[in-house]
């Protein structure tokens, strides 16, 4: 059942319209950055064969090497995401493109995998920070209809910066070497600064639930850029907002505590399996036959069946139900995962499977962008989903590790493939537990869910 929203709330009545020309371009601004975000952690990958060639790595080298960029992701959604709900999501954004452009810029000029495992952790920082906070500006600028959408397509910046990231891989590894890759991405991030500047204003929510200095002005001007009426004062703020304040202690009370919980282990599990696939399957493919550009191309043929399964949530979603579709594509996952595993090491096999995991597996993860962000209030939203997205990452370090150390040992490789596609399932078990939506006395509506009553 909807909850009635209040129209003196300029944010309920925004997104109770239709998507205006400024909030289609925030949000692909947004798409924007979560496509440098998406080169930003598989560039490992694709300059995985090149590294360990120069750097003479082994197998748990490189996935210590993979685990240091995905710890810093770690990091940066638990410690630079809450920025945004202190300083403002624009602030934070500009924070993590800064980090971005030095981080990648400093991995150009390492001298060995310790300077470079180091860097990366640092660039992680702003790659954790900068994805909790463009899925918390998408989830508080779309309307009502196009949220599932919008975050889709926030979602689907990742798989295509992936692949046209591996593309210009390819060709500047081969005329320049590894290091042109990260050069490459130090100077996108910082061009995309200007676009935020210019494009991405701060979240209403942040402004009125947070009030700072000057809130009111910059209210009436984001409102003016929006075609409505300037306001008088703010609103009111909602029960949530005015319970929980600011504290990060709201999100171990009920009713948050629980859900809380839940979306943590569900990110854990996700992250586990699905980092393993992106870290690893280059090198994979290459190590049963393909070339050094053929891994790399099959890495963003996994990408671009990403792409179609994040257009498929983003369209399904509000019929079939968020937790419901990503149940699915968890279990679908599993399966893909298995499949590449048992599959006979050729070319059109291997590519055929490695399809269907990239699919089902952007599918997952645009799922828990759009299940988690609305159980929160807008005050501490980006700390709670920062805070499961830094479990995630957790299991984002463990997996690719894990995968390093069963390759070391001997596991073959159906084996290692369906140990490490296991978490999907409990993923899958844990969405029971995540709400949707949060009470009617504790969520703002200008902040419900669409699928809330597709269940």
């Amino acid at each position: 059942m909807s909850t009635t929203p209040d129209l003196t709330d300029p944010r309920a009545a925004i997104r109770q319209g239709a998507m205006t020309p400024f909030q289609v371009a925030a949000v692909a601004v947004c798409v924007l950055i979560c496509a440098l975000d998406g080169f930003d952690v598989l560039v490992v990958a694709f300059t995985a064969a090149s590294i360990a060639k120069d750097f003479a790595l082994k197998p748990t080298d490189l996935g210590l090497l993979f685990s240091a960029g995905l710890a810093g992701m770690g990091l940066g959604a638990l410690l630079i995401a809450p920025l945004s709900d202190r300083f403002g999501r624009r602030t934070t954004l500009l924070l993590c493109l800064a980090i971005l452009c030095t981080g990648m810029l400093a991995a150009a000029a390492a001298g060995s995998l310790t300077e470079l495992a180091l860097v990366r952790l640092f660039t992680g920082l702003g790659i954790g920070g900068g994805l909790a906070t463009v899925n918390i500006v998408v989830a508080e600028y779309a309307t009502d209809r196009w949220r599932n959408l919008s975050i889709s397509l926030m979602s689907l910046g990742y798989p295509i910066g992936a692949t046209l990231g591996g593309a210009f891989s390819v060709t500047l590894i081969a005329a320049y070497g590894w290091r042109s890759v990260y050069v490459f991405g130090g100077l996108v991030a910082l061009a995309l600064v200007p676009a935020v500047l210019a494009f991405l204003p701060e979240s209403l929510d942040y402004l009125i639930a947070r009030r700072p200095a000057g809130a009111l002005a910059k209210v009436n001007r984001v409102l003016a850029r929006l075609g409505r009426p300037a306001l008088d004062a703010l609103p009111a703020p909602s029960r949530a907002e005015a319970e929980t304040g600011a504290s990060l202690s709201a999100l171990t009370r009920p009713p948050y505590r629980s859900r809380t919980l839940a979306a943590c282990a569900a990110y854990f599990c996700v992250m586990t399996t699905c980092y393993f696939f992106l870290s690893w399957t280059p090198k994979v493919l290459t190590e049963l036959g393909l070339s050094v550009s053929g891994g790399i191309s099959g890495a963003m043929l996994m990408n671009l069946g990403g792409a179609a399964g994040c257009l498929l949530f983003g369209f399904v979603a509000r019929r079939a139900g968020t937790r419901r579709l990503a149940a699915a594509f968890m279990a679908g996952l599993f399966a893909a995962a298995a499949a590449f595993g048992h599959v006979p090491a050729n070319p059109a096999a291997l590519l055929a499977a490695t399809l269907a995991i990239g699919f089902c597996l952007y599918g997952s993860i645009n799922a828990m962008y759009a299940v988690v962000p609305p159980i929160f209030p807008a005050p501490v939203r980006t700390t709670g989903t920062g805070l499961a997205m830094s479990i995630g990452r957790l299991g984002a370090v463990a997996g690719p590790s894990l995968a390093g150390m069963l390759m070391a040992a001997g596991w073959e490789r159906a084996e290692y493939c369906v140990a490490l596609a296991l978490p999907m399932l409990v993923a899958a078990l844990c969405l029971r537990w995540v709400a949707v939506r949060a009470p009617s006395a504790g969520v703002h509506p200008a902040m419900e869910p669409v699928s809330a009553t597709s269940h």
